[in-house]
């Protein structure tokens, strides 16, 4: 099942170098979507190294990161304030036994069923959020304010202003300009690597002042400490104030200073085998389950378009269901182990792509490369160095390529409806999430390719010898079923009629019910009718139709018809 020998030839050499690539740049993404999930840091670090190796080494993908994702991490936020780590690391199990699921029915072949236009809508999308959620790091003073129209207390800072401000830009167009031009230059190291380490060592032996990967870890425990006693407090305070009080005391809240932690006993440790401890009820259940079933779709839709994205980028082929397993195997243990689970990240992986990683070695290496951070200090203050610039510029590499720059010349070269689709799906993606997104695309462009198909069927009709004859041609489903009613006319039709299939398909329950009635319709009026070469099942599910139906052995067409009933 571990494909870590391939036919071609492996460069180590550039899978190691991209794996380390992707390690240094998985650090700061998963402080910050720990951070955004709410947890502690580590929770973010743990996942990233759970679910990247065992995704890498089992998964359906050789090439592809997973991770601690955005994706996954903003709809676990209000789930951990109300109910607490141990049902969030219950819901990541869960999920992962979904996901397991899901590859062993072969659910992910469905991932074909997702028009283009969604395809270039979730990568825009993802693209903008990433970009987007680089400005944020931009920030100093970070502190918890009260949000009176979110009702809540939110982290907010003040941007970067003057040398600080362009010491920042400045390190991250030079980051940018290194990862692109370099590869011209020498494949010798990847170009994102080096832009690291140039950037580190620039701010490092010279006067330039920039906020370093450590100084943003430490922010974010800061700040996660100061929202957390800070919510608490102003929980406990709500049952005795009057709704006028309320916002007032809510800023009192925020301007108090931040009490020293405590130890606490005993405590979840983020690495750490544990089963979550929470209550064997069915209540339970449904709490978990609820989270489960929206992180296992949100992570699979992320992972299988990301896949598919990849599988493009390479002309090579990954399995989906394979992968789904593999997702939902790195989940299960990620619960386990008390960190927060995950999925594909196409950031990471288009930095992977980028900079020479094709195998499951970049992955493995990448992952391992991450434990090593997590666990030797000397090495985490060592990437603690890094400018948080540097890699703020390699993302915005990642955004430049990532984003499908051709799809906005597309506007009068397709047609609108796909357009519409593009640009709704980017939005969606910005606005709420993935799973949102994708969903929303694939109804409407449903809903637009059934509207379409409906308008193409029609009849040539002739009449003979007191027979009037109709040819259907094209698709009955129920999207069809007005026109083809439109095309007959029963009080105008001689007494004998024939309706001819042999070019026109029956899909579903609703066009065997127009059949039906039509047929009903024509009897009411005393007038004989005959269905040529309709299938089998189509015979069979007629109410009522041995006089009507013509049979012939030979012609007749042979398909499935789409209806509860055949599976009785």
């Amino acid at each position: 099942m571990i494909d870590l020998i391939v036919r071609k030839q492996i460069n180590f050499k550039d899978e190691l170098l991209s794996g380390l690539t992707v390690a240094l740049a998985l650090v700061p993404e998963a402080v910050a979507f720990a951070f955004v999930a709410g947890v502690d840091p580590t929770v973010g670090l743990w996942a990233a190294f759970f679910v990247g190796f065992i995704t890498s080494l089992v998964g359906g993908r050789p090439g592809m990161i997973s991770g601690a994702t955005g994706a996954m991490a903003v709809v676990m936020t209000a789930f951990v304030v109300l109910y607490g780590l141990e049902y969030l690391f219950a819901s990541v199990i869960m999920c992962g036994v979904i996901q397991i699921a899901c590859g062993f029915f072969k659910l992910g072949k469905f991932i074909r069923l997702l028009p283009h236009p969604v395809m270039l809508g979730f990568v825009n999308g993802l693209a903008i959020v990433i970009g987007k959620a680089q400005f944020g790091q931009l920030k100093e003073n970070m502190t918890v304010r009260f949000n009176e129209h979110a009702g809540h207390f939110v982290v907010a800072g003040d941007w970067l202003s003057g040398t600080a401000l362009f010491t920042a830009v400045g390190l991250i167009v030079l980051t940018m300009l290194i990862i692109h031009y370099l590869p011209k230059l020498t494949n010798a190291i990847p170009g994102t690597l080096a832009a690291i380490i140039v950037v580190t060592m620039l701010v490092q032996f010279t006067p330039l002042e920039s906020a370093t990967v450590n100084d943003f870890v430490t922010t974010q425990k800061q700040v996660a400490l100061e929202k957390k006693q800070k919510t608490e407090k102003f929980e406990a305070m709500k049952p005795n104030l009057l709704f006028s009080e309320l916002t007032e005391k809510a800023h009192e809240v925020a301007a108090m200073p931040v009490e020293p932690p405590e130890e606490i006993p005993n405590a979840r440790k983020a690495g750490v085998f544990q089963i979550p401890t929470i209550p064997l009820t069915f209540e339970s259940f449904l709490i978990v389950f609820g989270l489960a079933i929206t992180l296992a779709a949100i992570g699979l839709i992320e992972s299988l378009m990301t896949l598919t994205l990849i599988d493009d980028i390479t002309e090579t082929r990954g399995h989906g269901n394979r992968e789904c397993v593999g997702q939902g195997l790195a989940n299960v243990v990620a619960g386990l182990f008390g960190s927060m689970g995950g999925c594909a990240m196409i950031g990471q992986s288009m930095i992977n792509i980028r900079s020479g990683g094709r195998t499951r070695i970049s992955g493995i290496s990448a992952a391992l490369f991450l434990l090593c951070f997590i666990l030797f200090p000397p090495l985490w203050a060592g990437i603690g160095k890094i400018p948080v610039a540097a890699l703020i510029g390699v993302m915005f590499i990642v955004v430049i390529a990532t984003f499908e720059w051709t799809s906005l010349r597309l506007w009068n070269k397709i047609p609108k409806m796909d357009f519409f689709v593009i640009v709704a799906v980017s939005a969606l993606t910005v606005i709420f999430d993935l799973a949102i997104a994708v969903i929303a695309g694939v109804i409407i462009s449903a809903l637009v390719f059934a509207w379409k198909k409906s308008q193409l069927i029609y009849a040539k009709t002739y009449e003979q010898d007191g027979v009037k004859t109709y040819e259907l041609n094209g698709s009955l489903f129920f999207g069809a079923v007005t026109s083809f009613r439109n095309i007959f006319t029963p009080n105008e039709d001689p007494d004998k009629v024939v309706i001819e299939f042999i070019n026109c398909r029956v899909y579903d329950h609703s066009a065997l019910e127009a059949v039906n009635n039509l047929s009903e319709k024509y009897r009411s009026l005393g007038k004989s009718i005959k269905l040529k070469h309709l299938s089998k099942e189509c015979q069979a599910l007629l109410k009522k139709a041995d006089d009507i139906i013509e049979i012939d052995v030979q012609e007749d067409p042979n398909y499935h018809v789409a209806i509860d009933e055949l599976a009785k």
